[in-house]
């Protein structure tokens, strides 16, 4: 039996929504901070998803997206490192579509069926852009989601699935693109989603002797929410089968959307009932789901998906998203020199203590300090450490500054020394943040973010930001 053993999702905090001056829509849609991108989220997913899980036990990772921040370097690695999982395991990233996220799913439950992994994480990721205040723009949304795939599932076991590619030109983008483009809407719709989606579930249909009214929930993709509802329609699902579309908290994030709405049945659903997960581009691929049994409270008390659209954040103008995704062109009027490439070898030599995030605990007298050092600077003893991963703990605002002329995109750089609850202390950027919230004693977590990008290199660390829930 193969199927779904925990999920985890991720939304940015910021929004732009009808408050925001120069955004003329009154939906709301997600927003990714400068700092982030689809590895970033797709961690932050990943990190929700393994809560309670032995990371050591994972034999593999895939992570899907449209908008990998490499066309060659395989981001499946960066967040393997990052998840602090073990290096002999199979890491492999797809893309190019927006079915790759159910592509990933599909291939994870593959390999375990087949026996050659007992449990595989699949994060799915994107962050779209469309053209300024395009509708494509107004329709989309950040975010990602995480599922651990096994053999022994405790939240929905896998009924089965069908598919069908389609080689249809609606939605793409070129080398050097930076924004989706689309075709004749009608056409696209007509002739590619309703159409093809149409005949993938009727396939479904016979492949597994089911029909509509065996199904309690539908997470399914459409490019808005006006598509949405016609599309259930022409299916033939009650409005009551139909999981909410979030286009007016959300928008659609991408590969990760139908599998983000798949997590809304997971958490509401009961035993026995049958979920459907319904995801088009270049074809269609349908899989049904029978949920365990299991109650997910966890996920109602942290970091659910409900939680996350509550935990919010709408950003004043427009201006703020166009200098975050460099819509708009800048100066920052920044007094420091340009910041040299990372380099290569330094990235390798110091990637437990950058990505993985590893501090040093003294055999002697315990004390936990960061970035590890051979001489304990609590007792002076030399060379007695233990690694001690730091990335899972929470902590408090020990002190902090601010930069007003760093140069960067999101003025004042605040750095701030992190107290962790248990020992330790880091220096570390605070991002995330209201100005006016920041204050000495501040509940604080790790999260996963870009530094800089020089000459190509994506440089990951790991910043501190304001407590989103109250457990995590």
């Amino acid at each position: 039996m193969v199927g779904i053993s925990s999920y985890g999702t991720y939304i940015p905090k910021f929004r732009l929504g009808k408050e925001t001056l120069g955004w003329n829509s009154a939906y709301e849609r997600s927003v990714a901070n400068f700092d982030e991108d689809s590895v970033t989220m797709g961690v932050a997913a990943a990190r929700v998803c393994l809560k309670g899980h032995d990371t050591h036990d994972i034999d593999g990772l895939i992570f899907a997206t449209t908008t990998s921040p490499y066309a060659e370097k395989q981001c499946s690695a960066i967040i393997a490192t990052a998840l602090d999982l073990r290096r002999d395991i199979l890491t492999s990233d797809l893309t190019d579509g927006l079915r790759a996220g159910t592509n990933a799913l599909r291939a994870a439950m593959d390999s375990v069926a087949a026996g050659s992994a007992k449990k595989i994480l699949v994060v799915v990721s994107d962050s779209r852009q469309g053209p300024p205040r395009g509708e494509t723009e107004r329709n989309s949304g950040d975010g990602s989601v995480a599922m651990l795939i096994s053999n022994e599932p405790t939240v929905a076991q896998l009924i089965g699935s069908h598919s069908i590619s389609d080689n249809l030109l609606d939605n793409w983008r070129s080398t050097g693109d930076v924004f989706v483009r689309s075709w004749e809407d009608r056409f696209a719709t007509e002739e590619g989603l309703e159409k093809i989606t149409g005949e993938t579930l009727d396939g479904f249909w016979k492949k597994f002797s089911l029909k509509p009214e065996d199904i309690s929930k539908v997470a399914m993709s459409a490019p808005d929410a006006r598509k949405h509802t016609r599309l259930s329609q022409l299916l033939g699902f009650e409005k009551s089968q139909i999981e909410d579309n979030l286009f007016g908290e959300m928008g659609n994030t991408g590969a990760a959307f139908p599998i983000m709405l798949l997590c809304q049945s997971l958490e509401d659903s009961v035993k026995h009932q049958k979920c459907l997960l319904i995801a088009y581009g270049d074809g269609c691929d349908v899989i049904g789901f029978e949920i365990c049994g299991s109650d997910n409270t966890d996920y109602e008390q942290s970091n659910s998906l409900k939680n996350h659209l509550q935990s919010k954040n709408i950003l004043t103008n427009y201006e703020i998203f166009a200098r975050w995704r460099d819509i708009w062109q800048q100066d920052d009027a920044s007094r420091r020199p340009s910041a040299n490439s990372p380099s290569a070898t330094a990235m390798w030599r110091e990637e437990e203590k950058n990505l993985r995030f590893h501090g040093v605990q003294c055999e002697y007298c315990q004390y936990i300090q960061y970035p590890p050092q051979q001489v304990c600077v609590n007792c002076r003893s030399r060379g007695n450490g233990t690694p001690v991963p730091l990335s899972q703990r929470t902590g408090s605002v020990f002190t902090y500054s601010m930069d007003y002329i760093a140069g960067t995109t999101d003025t004042p750089l605040v750095i701030a020394v992190v107290d962790f609850d248990g020992g330790g202390r880091v220096l570390c950027m605070l991002t995330d943040r209201e100005i006016d919230e920041i204050k000495v004693g501040m509940p604080v977590e790790m999260s996963f973010r870009k530094l800089r990008v020089v000459n190509g290199i994506h440089n990951y660390y790991w910043k501190a930001i304001p407590r989103r829930f109250n457990t995590t």
